[in-house]
């Protein structure tokens, strides 16, 4: 039976976990603004757009194209589809995104699943996208995730699991970090919460973008919380 109450916490697994995800969030914070953080935001937007992608599939309609350029924003172009479920995907799916890659890390057998369909989802992408900073960024971490994967198999240098878990941590920081800065500190006028503003008008786009923070950073307590439970 799974320890929702958390009963005898925290054993070994659980101390390494917290530590992890603790000491990831101290470098991502201090590196912030370097560009040693540049493609792992990337990937973050890259997974933002992949996002609305996915929900204009799933609402039968059709993607066009996708771009994501090097000053950290993209944009992803679609047909048809339910509008009103395409534009709170982005910020919404990729705070689903970094919990799933977070509790992925919990587990080697989920942490590979993890690895292999971020790789699928990369190649899908590739030929999907408009511009080279995107195909470029597609091709660079397919390399970098496969050269991980093949150390933890190959090698005594197991680290995929704290790839997996980084990258779910940079994820979900960057998606709530993103919502405050499009939003609330500088209110970009053309922000999906703007846009769905028009759409759904009973909140502003900082209305909608506060919502969508304090979703975004239950779903970073979630994992947390989640991931614990799953340790024990």
């Amino acid at each position: 039976m799974p320890n929702w109450e958390l009963k005898n916490c925290c054993d070994r697994d659980q101390k390494v976990f917290i530590a992890c995800v603790g000491g990831f969030t101290v470098v991502i914070l201090l590196l912030w603004r370097t560009f040693l953080l540049t493609p792992f935001k990337l990937i973050t937007v890259f997974l933002h757009e992949a996002s609305h992608a996915i929900a204009c599939k799933l609402t039968c309609g059709q993607v066009e194209g996708m771009q994501v350029h090097a000053n950290e924003g993209g944009v992803t172009q679609t047909r048809g589809g339910i509008y009103w479920v395409i534009l709170p995907a982005g910020y919404l799916g990729s705070s689903f995104w970094g919990m799933a890659l977070i509790l992925a890390s919990t587990n080697l057998l989920t942490a590979r699943i993890a690895a292999g369909c971020f790789i699928v989802a990369l190649i899908i992408v590739l030929f999907v996208a408009k511009n080279w900073t995107l195909r470029g960024l597609c091709i660079g971490f397919i390399i970098f995730i496969g050269v991980i994967w093949l150390l933890q198999e190959k090698t005594t240098v197991r680290i995929l699991r704290y790839v997996i878990l980084f990258i779910g941590v940079m994820n979900s920081l960057f998606s709530v970090y993103d919502i405050y800065d499009d939003l609330i500190s500088r209110r970009v006028n053309s922000s999906d919460a703007e846009k769905f503003a028009e759409v759904c008008p009973c909140c502003n786009g900082v209305g909608w973008g506060i919502i969508w923070g304090m979703i975004s950073f239950a779903f970073l307590c979630g994992s947390l919380y989640l991931g614990l439970v799953i340790l024990s």
